[in-house]
């Protein structure tokens, strides 16, 4: 598996993406710079995606929501686990229910 690094700054990834659209292909760029030819081609694609240049795919915007709702909706589940296993615990303590009954 390969390491990962840094992230490359926006401003770097900008300047490839200006390059490119100047008409380096970004084969050559990576033989110039560090970055991939695929990553310097998904750099391209997603600021075309940013600026509506291509209607297809999720804009940065809606990628960086799409993983905070993601995030919410993983703790979210967790406390409702936590919470129903709780409600069954206190249930049994209480004797509300008899021991064994609980699906948990």
């Amino acid at each position: 598996m390969p390491k990962s690094h840094r992230p490359y700054a926006p401003e770097f990834r900008r300047q490839m993406v200006d390059l490119v659209r100047a008409g380096r292909t970004p084969e050559e760029l990576s033989r110039e710079f560090e970055p991939t030819a695929q990553a310097i081609s998904n750099w391209v694609k997603q600021a075309d995606c940013d600026e509506g240049r291509k209607p297809e795919g999720a804009t940065s915007a809606e990628r960086q929501e799409l993983s905070r709702l993601r995030r919410e909706n993983r703790v979210l589940r967790q406390e409702r686990d936590i919470l129903a296993k709780a409600a069954a615990w206190f249930a049994r303590e209480t004797a509300v229910i008899p021991p064994g009954s609980s699906s948990s």
